[in-house]
């Protein structure tokens, strides 16, 4: 059994459907992911964790209930009492694109890694075959969470643990550029498999195009990158060579919310199941252009089956998407997780063209 853990925060989402009209859910952009690996992965070959923190209220029952039903493993996460979950409200334009207002000041999230974290929960991330983070994770952590974050990211890979990380960059949530621009180049000494955005890359880091940030994670050595970058698809670099993956273009584009992170959820699984990373940066293709085909964050059900539904993968189903809608962009912030509306590009450098994902086992 390969296991795989997601660490960051799930928040309670208000999503307007008129301008007096909410729609409740439970989102976060690791979340999101975790949901798309779960349900991407063989249930019997691949567990999928969360770490984070949630409050003793009934809104952290329902996120709890939320991440449990996708067939997400709770035990790592922490109640805290008398705290409530972060939340953020989100407004839809014309045009699929959403923008959100955060209330997270106090989020139990905040406190991951702090110095009264439990160490059985470092102890787990340590014994995972993969782990999951991204750059908001780092962005509510405080300064000396972030470092033991980071020392527990560096025992996990001293025993063969893989890290993948997505740099996600909001800039409203650091104090500048230069604090975000550290944390992600620490994380990057620590991670396997990097899945930026290349706008954020571009905002971090100023490079001019994507071939020009190839080129830098290149040489920084990083080992496996893929650089998303919205309706062009994607290019992989492996050993100087590029490959041009493009993404479809033949179908609108209804919801961007969740399509990188459903991106980077399709890749890893396909990275999991052994496959070459051309191949799965077309899967994360694949699966993004059905999550930016639907409105909202997590697709249904009919669409893509929770685990231990009827039509979950299995080991015997390597196709799991064939037949289905297709777009072309593969980009995108975070997504929802709603009881009533449950819908949830890139460049590839391999440093190292035999370095492989853990498999099942």
């Amino acid at each position: 059994m390969t296991r795989v853990t997601a660490i960051g925060e799930c928040m309670v989402e208000l999503t307007h459907r008129t301008d007096r009209t909410l729609a409740l859910g439970f989102a976060g952009d690791t979340f999101n992911t975790a949901v798309y690996l779960a349900r991407s992965a063989p249930a019997d070959e691949v567990s999928v964790d969360y770490v984070t923190a949630v409050g003793d209220d009934r809104y952290s029952d329902e996120l709890l209930a939320a991440v449990a039903a996708e067939g997400i493993g709770t035990g790592l996460v922490e109640r805290m009492p008398g705290r409530t979950p972060g939340l953020y409200l989100v407004r839809t334009d014309g045009a699929g694109e959403r923008s959100f207002t955060y209330h997270r000041s106090e989020s139990p999230a905040r406190c991951l890694f702090d110095a009264g974290w439990p160490e059985r929960v470092d102890r787990a991330v340590v014994d995972s075959d993969l782990v999951y983070l991204s750059a908001i994770t780092l962005q509510i952590l405080s300064a000396p969470a972030r470092e033991r974050l980071w020392s527990v990211l560096a025992a996990a890979r001293a025993r063969g643990t893989r890290v993948a990380f997505d740099s996600n960059f909001r800039p409203r949530g650091w104090p500048d550029a230069a604090a975000a621009r550290a944390a992600v180049s620490r994380t990057l000494e620590l991670t396997d498999v990097y899945l930026p955005t290349f706008d954020d890359e571009r905002a971090l880091y100023g490079d001019r195009d994507a071939q020009a940030c190839a080129a830098r994670l290149a040489g920084l050595g990083v080992a496996e990158a893929v650089v998303k970058t919205g309706p062009e698809g994607c290019l992989v670099v492996t050993g100087g060579d590029v490959v041009p993956v493009p993404a479809r273009r033949d179908v609108p584009v209804v919801d961007t919310t969740a399509a990188g992170d459903s991106f980077n959820a399709g890749y890893l699984a396909a990275r999991l199941r052994g496959e070459a990373p051309t191949q799965a940066a077309a899967a994360g293709h694949e699966l993004a252009s059905l999550v930016v085909g639907a409105p909202g964050a997590i697709l249904p059900e009919e669409v893509l089956p929770r685990r231990g539904v009827a039509g979950a993968p299995t080991a015997a189903d390597p196709d799991r998407f064939a037949g289905s809608r297709r777009c072309a962009v593969a980009d995108g912030d975070h997504g929802h997780y709603s009881s009533d509306h449950r819908t949830t590009g890139g460049l590839v450098v391999l440093g190292d063209a035999t370095t492989d994902l853990p498999g099942p086992g």
